[in-house]
C-alpha cells in the first residue's frame, strides 16, 4: 500500500491548504484522509478513471468554440465544516438581498445615485444597464431568482467574494452530478460524514419560478429557454428542465401575440407564464436588443412589461455584476440593509479615480488587471507574469479608458489535494455557491461548485483554461452535538450614512461563465443551422413570390401562416437568389412589425 500523499509539498510561502495545516490533517478531513491512506494507489486511480468514463458516457461535458470536452471531476472531495458554512450562507444571502434592492432602486427612483452612494456614471455607463426595463417591477418583486456568488479563501483561510453573477450563472448541474459520482466512488468516506444534500435544488428552483408567476395565474406554465444544443451549458439546461419536469424550449418554439407568450406544441399553442431563460439579454428579444438574434423571442420584453409573462432572471441584472459595481457592494449592503458586510470583498482599485490610477500605473508589474466587462478570464493581465511589452500595451489601454479596468493584488487561492498522475498534489480552487430567491427567502444550496485549476501553480480555474471540479461537502461533526449558532450581521446606526467606499485593492482568481462569447457563437451556429434547413427542405413557392414580398410583408405574416408550412414547402431556390437579401432586409421588417407584439 502506497501513501498517495507522499511528497505532498505545500512549500514555503504556500497558499492556505484546506486539508493540511503545518503537516497535520485538519479535523474535518480526517476520515477522507484515512480513506485514501487505506487504499492502494492503483485502486484510487481505477476509481478516478471510472468516474471520468461515467461522465463521458452520460454526456456530462462542456463546450468551447463548438467543441465538446469532458469536464474533469477530481475524486478527492473538498470539505467545508458547518460552522464555516453558516458564515458563507449568511454572507451570500446578505449580498443577494443588497443587490436585489440595488436593482429595484436603479430601475425606479435611483435613490442610491441621487444620494451619492455610488457615482451615476458607474450605472449609466454599464453596457448591461437597460433603460427599456426602467419603471418595470416583476410580479413578486424578485429580479435575481438565481445567483452565483464566486468566493475564494485567502491566506488566512477566510472566504472572500471575488465576483457576483446575477444574470445567468451556470454550473449547478455539476454540483448534483459530482455528488452522485463521488458518493459512488468513495462510499467509505461518504458514510463517515454527515453531509448536507444538494439534490433539492431543482425543487427549490421550480418553487421560486412558480412564485414569480404573473398576478392571477394560479397554475403557471414554466419553461427553460435555452440558446440550443451548441451552447456550452446545454447539458445543464436540459438537466434542469428534466429534473423540474418542465419543457426545454428554444426561441423558435415560442411565439408572442397580443402581448402574451405561447409555446408551440403538437396540440397547438399553449400559454407560457414564466421563462427561466439561459439566453443573454442581448439575444433575448430582437425587437429591443440585437435585431439579428435567432435565439430569442420577438416581443418578449413587451409581454413582460404588460405583466403576462415573467422572465427569470430579470432583464438588466447585468449592471449588478459589473466588476466595477462589485467594488461598491459593501457600500450597498450598508446603505440598503444597514448592516456590515459578512463576507469581505477582495480589495479593488477603481481606475477612474485619479489617485488610484496613478498608483496602479506605478505598480502594474505587481497587480492583477481585469477588464470590468470581461468573462472567462479573457483580457486579464497578471502583472508579475506579464512581459514588458504586454504591460506597456496595458498602460495605453488604461489611459484610453480607465473605466474599463479594475486592479487587484495577486491573492493566492487556497489549495485542496487533487489527484494528478497517480499522486495527490495541491491545486488552487474557488467556490461558487448558488442562491435561489422565491420572494420570501433566499435559500443557498449547501456546497456549491468548487472549480480547480489543474495545471501546477495555475490560478485560473475556468474550465476553458484547463480547469476541473470537485464535489463540495458541507459537513457536520457527528461527535459534536453543539448547535451551530447563526451568523447575525452587525447592524449599523439608523442614522449612519453609508460608509465611504473602500478604495483599497483586491483580487484573485479569474473566473466566469463564458456566456457572451458562447452566445455569439451560438447565434452564428443557429444561423448556419437555419440556412442548412432552408437549403435541405427548399421552398419553391416562396421563391415564386420572391424574397421581396417576404421582406415587405414581414415575418409577422409568415408567422401567422405558420412556419410549419414554410418548412414543408422548402426553399431550394431562395438559397440561390438571395438569402443575402433576406438577411439584409429581414431584421428591419422584424423590428417594425413585431414591435406591436
Amino acid at each position: 500500500m502506497t501513501d498517495v500523499f507522499q511528497g505532498y509539498d505545500q512549500g514555503p510561502g504556500a497558499a492556505y491548504d484546506e486539508m493540511f495545516s503545518g503537516g497535520a490533517v485538519r479535523r474535518e478531513y480526517h476520515a477522507v484522509h484515512e480513506t485514501f491512506l487505506r487504499m492502494p494507489t492503483d485502486e484510487i486511480v481505477t476509481r478516478a478513471d471510472s468516474v471520468a468514463s461515467s461522465y463521458l458516457d452520460q454526456g456530462i461535458t462542456f463546450g468551447v468554440g463548438g467543441e465538446e470536452r469532458p469536464f474533469p471531476l477530481d475524486i478527492v472531495p473538498r470539505l467545508i465544516d458547518m460552522k464555516r458554512w453558516v458564515e458563507v450562507e449568511a454572507g451570500v444571502k446578505q449580498r443577494v438581498l443588497a443587490l436585489e434592492a440595488f436593482l429595484d432602486d436603479i430601475y425606479s427612483s435611483a435613490r442610491v445615485l441621487s444620494e451619492g452612494v455610488i457615482p451615476r456614471s458607474v450605472v449609466v455607463t454599464s453596457p448591461h444597464y437597460h433603460r427599456v426595463v426602467a419603471g418595470f417591477s416583476p410580479p413578486n418583486g424578485v429580479r435575481i431568482h438565481v445567483s452565483g456568488i464566486d468566493l475564494i479563501r485567502d491566506d488566512e483561510g477566510d472566504f472572500r467574494v471575488l465576483e457576483d453573477n446575477a444574470r445567468v450563472p451556470s454550473g449547478v448541474s455539476y454540483v448534483m452530478t459530482n455528488r452522485r459520482a463521488v458518493a459512488s466512488a468513495l462510499p467509505e468516506a461518504f458514510s463517515e460524514h454527515r453531509i448536507e444534500p444538494v439534490n433539492s435544488y431543482p425543487r427549490r428552483l421550480l418553487a421560486a419560478l412558480r412564485a414569480a408567476a404573473p398576478v392571477g395565474v394560479g397554475d403557471p406554465t414554466v419553461v427553460v429557454l435555452t440558446p440550443g444544443v451548441y451552447n456550452s451549458a446545454y447539458f445543464e439546461h436540459s438537466m434542469l428542465a428534466r429534473r423540474m419536469g418542465i419543457e426545454l424550449v428554444e426561441g423558435r418554439d415560442l411565439v408572442c401575440r397580443g402581448g402574451r407568450v405561447s409555446m408551440r406544441t403538437t396540440r397547438g399553442l399553449q400559454p407560457v407564464h414564466v421563462i427561466y431563460r439561459r439566453v443573454d439579454d442581448d439575444f433575448l428579444d430582437p425587437v429591443h436588443f440585437r435585431h439579428d438574434s435567432m435565439l430569442g423571442v420577438p416581443g418578449l420584453i413587451n409581454a413582460a412589461r404588460a405583466g403576462h409573462v415573467t422572465i427569470a432572471n430579470a432583464v438588466g441584472n447585468g449592471v449588478a455584476d459589473d466588476k466595477l459595481l462589485y467594488s461598491y457592494v459593501p457600500d450597498l449592503i450598508r446603505y440598503y440593509l444597514r448592516e456590515e458586510p459578512i463576507l469581505r470583498n477582495v480589495d479593488t482599485w477603481r481606475l477612474g479615480d485619479d489617485d488610484a490610477r496613478e498608483e496602479v500605473l506605478d505598480r502594474l508589474d505587481e497587480l492583477v488587471l481585469k477588464p470590468v466587462d470581461g468573462s472567462g478570464g479573457k483580457g486579464i493581465v497578471i502583472g508579475p507574469r506579464a512581459e514588458a511589452a504586454e504591460l506597456d500595451e496595458l498602460r495605453r489601454k488604461i489611459l484610453a479608458d480607465p473605466r474599463a479596468w479594475v486592479a487587484q493584488p495577486v491573492i493566492s487561492l487556497s489549495t485542496v489535494p487533487t489527484l494528478i498522475d497517480g499522486q495527490v498534489r495541491p491545486r488552487h480552487v474557488d467556490l461558487r455557491p448558488f442562491a435561489v430567491n422565491d420572494g420570501n427567502d433566499v435559500w443557498v444550496l449547501p456546497g456549491g461548485l468548487t472549480r480547480v485549476a489543474l495545471p501546477e501553480g495555475e490560478l485560473i480555474v475556468n474550465s476553458s483554461r484547463g480547469g476541473g471540479s470537485k464535489d463540495t461537502w458541507v459537513v457536520s461533526d457527528r461527535r459534536d452535538a453543539t448547535p451551530v449558532p447563526k451568523v447575525v450581521p452587525r447592524r449599523i446606526g439608523v442614522d449612519g450614512a453609508a460608509a465611504p467606499s473602500d478604495p483599497g485593492p483586491a483580487m484573485a482568481s479569474l473566473t466566469d461563465d463564458e456566456h457572451g462569447q458562447q452566445q455569439q457563437q451560438q447565434q452564428q451556429q443557429q444561423q448556419q443551422q437555419g440556412l442548412d434547413r432552408l437549403d435541405h427542405r427548399g421552398l419553391d413557392r416562396l421563391d415564386h413570390r420572391g424574397p421581396n414580398r417576404l421582406d415587405h410583408r414581414g415575418p409577422n405574416r409568415l408567422d401567422h401562416r405558420g412556419l410549419d408550412r414554410l418548412d414543408h414547402r422548402g426553399l431550394d431556390r431562395l438559397d440561390h437568389r438571395g438569402l443575402d437579401r433576406l438577411d439584409h432586409r429581414g431584421p428591419d421588417g422584424l423590428d417594425h412589425q413585431e414591435a406591436s407584439c
